[in-house]
């Protein structure tokens, strides 16, 4: 267990670092070039954008090899500290200057993930799901994502918008972990031709891709209030209760859900206090407003 939380925690910050440079890469694209074909070309071009590829390439593969040797329950939880990560790596690399405010939502965030894993402590549970364990699973979180998509789409640009579209790539992010997980089950035990063939390595690519596309929606889609939160605390969520009933782990429970209850409090106060900080803001997008400063004009910026 302790080596596939230290896998998820580098992975994690991998996929922190690969943001923050992706994001750095893109200020140097002309603005004129930004919904062209052109963006690409000039991306491929910049270093700095190349280094956030193998940064982001370098998460999936560690968090591969996590979800192989532990509990998705475990193990998914653990992504919520991208969101602090991209603090302490964006500071440097944007050279923004962390609040005290900031550090204590860093603190409250790790902190309260800590407690939250330490009392639930899932073990046990199967390394293979039956196909037929899959339907209910990707039926119910196809309709909730399509669901939480369709309610984006009637609301105008702001925070209701946001909310949903990333809760959305929340689901199928944590769904994708789950297929991944089960899809390195079959390289484990039947080798890479079995997962080449298996339908777990491309639906675990298609989720992936997916909610890629939905996360830069909830991006432009409204503030990072709106959007992170949703995000952190969706993948955190539905990983632990896909964990528990697609691959039977079993966490703590009787007094250990007291604390564990206290730790996801603490953890969720640290998500919203660090969302609305402008040091967070300026870390992952140089030219987004801080929300409470200006919501109109951030409406009218989207």
């Amino acid at each position: 267990m302790a080596l596939s939380l230290l896998l998820a925690v580098l992975a994690a910050c991998s996929n922190a670092l690969g943001t923050v440079l992706q994001r750095r890469a893109a200020l140097t694209v002309p603005a004129s070039t930004s919904l062209r074909l052109g963006l690409l070309a000039d991306l491929l071009r910049t270093p700095v954008w190349l280094a956030g590829i193998v940064g982001v390439t370098l998460s999936a593969v560690l968090q591969a090899l996590a979800l192989a040797s532990g509990s998705l329950a475990a193990v998914q939880p653990v992504f919520v500290l991208e969101l602090p990560l991209a603090l302490v790596i964006g500071g440097v690399v944007f050279r923004v200057r962390r609040s005290r405010m900031s550090w204590a939502a860093v603190a409250f965030t790790a902190g309260g993930l800590a407690v939250f894993l330490f009392s639930l402590a899932p073990s046990g549970g199967h390394e293979r799901v039956p196909i037929l364990w899959w339907v209910p699973a990707l039926v119910v979180t196809g309709a909730l994502g399509t669901a939480l998509v369709l309610t984006a789409l009637r609301r105008p640009f702001g925070r209701a918008r946001a909310a949903c579209l990333a809760a959305a790539a929340a689901l199928g992010n944590a769904l994708a972990a789950g297929l991944m997980k089960s899809a390195m089950g079959v390289l484990g035990d039947q080798g890479a031709v079995a997962f080449l063939l298996s339908w777990q390595t491309y639906g675990f690519a298609v989720i992936g891709a997916t909610s890629l596309f939905l996360l830069g929606a909830a991006m432009q889609a409204g503030p990072l209030i709106a959007s992170q939160p949703a995000l952190t605390l969706t993948d955190a969520v539905v990983g632990v209760v896909l964990g528990v009933a697609l691959y039977a782990e079993q966490p703590r429970t009787g007094v250990w859900i007291l604390p564990a209850l206290l730790g996801f409090g603490l953890l969720t106060y640290g998500v919203f206090m660090l969302s609305r900080t402008r040091c967070l803001a300026e870390c992952l997008n140089a030219e987004e407003q801080v929300p409470e400063r200006s919501a109109q004009a951030a409406a009218v910026r989207i």
